[in-house]
């Protein structure tokens, strides 16, 4: 399934396109025994579904989960979880002016010339955001996963959109203080400010970019492997599967480059008869192997490329110069909808490493 799944032990396979008839994902390598209800994942996937504000696109999906396969009695059998969700908002006559024309920030012109012409273009097909709902249906159950089974605890939320950025503590990073604004910070006097750059920025037909911050407490020691087993190298790449996303960061990241190592290093320290570091510029890792710190990283989402202002483009038949404008229903800034996507795919592969280093069995019990 190159270029549809992800994961080595647990495998989560997406389908479907924006405006086909549904969209689906198939997770395989689950335990047998995890107590799963269809809320579990419907919890998640309602943070995530567009139309809830202003903020976000009005396509109104429901985005209501069912699971075909894989749950029994209200427990996971140890069989390929099935999920599906229809779609049934789309409108595909937002698109068929666009079918030789590319959009500007999209994948339209790269998509049409790998499957000379095959592909859907309708909202983007297979590269929608759409799909990112997939990734939730999958992440969701690796979330709950690792929460039941080795009590890790995952919180992603916005702390940046444009220029305006958060200032968040250690102590209001929970779903309560996450999930209270549509923008989803916890910093709810920068989120005011975050939502009316947004809507400004809708108003003007443009659009936003921003940065979430993702973080996984209860980490153990030692999950991960060298070079290309790293949990970076899997995380970052889970990261890069979720559209718009452009950079990624761990720790101090790219502002660690401008530290001397007396500064940016770690030292360590007994702590309760536990060993930990008295900073966490590492975010967690070291040597592509969690340290027991909290798993630290942040995620840079470009502006949302469907905007209603006009853009310079091409006609791909005539081969000719062409001016774009994009309706339908976007997004002004896709972060607001992101946190529980990010949480997702940080869930993912965590629980993948898990697995594969047997820190959680083949059986829950």
């Amino acid at each position: 399934m190159f270029g549809t799944s992800m994961g080595h032990h647990l495998v989560l396979a997406s389908y479907g396109e924006s405006h086909g008839k549904c969209i689906g994902a198939l997770l395989s390598g689950c335990p047998a025994g995890l107590p799963l209800d269809k809320s579990d994942i419907q919890t998640m996937l309602d943070r995530r579904r567009p139309g809830q504000s202003a903020l976000s696109s009005q396509r109104k999906e429901g985005d209501e989960v069912q699971i075909l396969s894989g749950v029994y009695r209200g427990r996971t059998t140890g069989a390929p979880i099935t999920m599906i969700i229809w779609n049934t908002d789309h409108r595909s006559k937002d698109y068929t002016y666009m079918e030789h024309t590319p959009r500007p920030g999209h994948s339209d012109y790269p998509a049409s010339v790998k499957y000379k012409g095959y592909n859907d273009h309708r909202g983007g097909g297979i590269f929608s955001g759409r799909l990112t709902a997939t990734q939730v249906m999958g992440g969701a159950i690796a979330r709950k996963l690792l929460s039941d089974t080795l009590d890790i605890q995952i919180h992603s939320y916005t702390v940046s959109i444009g220029d305006i950025d958060a200032d968040i503590k250690p102590d209001m990073i929970n779903a309560d203080t996450i999930y209270a604004n549509n923008v989803r910070c916890p910093d709810h006097v920068a989120a005011d400010s975050m939502k009316k750059t947004i809507l400004e920025a809708r108003r003007r037909g443009d659009s936003l970019g921003g940065i979430i911050e993702s973080v996984a407490t209860g980490m153990p020691v030692g999950l991960g492997g060298p070079i290309y087993n790293s949990l970076e190298s899997d995380i970052a790449a889970a990261m890069f599967s979720i559209p718009s996303v452009k950079g990624v960061e761990f720790g101090s990241g790219f502002a660690g480059s401008r530290m001397s190592g007396s500064t940016n290093n770690d030292s360590y320290m007994v702590q309760n008869r536990r060993i930990r570091t008295r900073t966490n510029n590492a975010g967690g890792i070291l040597g592509g192997l969690s340290t027991g710190m909290p798993l630290v990283l942040r995620a840079a989402f470009k502006p949302a490329s469907s905007i209603s202002i006009i853009q310079d483009t091409v006609d791909t038949e005539t081969m000719k110069s062409a001016t774009l404008q994009v309706r339908g229903r976007h997004d002004p800034c896709v972060v607001p909808r992101a946190p529980p996507v990010v949480d997702s795919m940080v869930a993912l592969v965590l629980a993948d490493h898990a697995i594969a280093s047997g820190m959680i069995g083949p059986v829950i019990e």
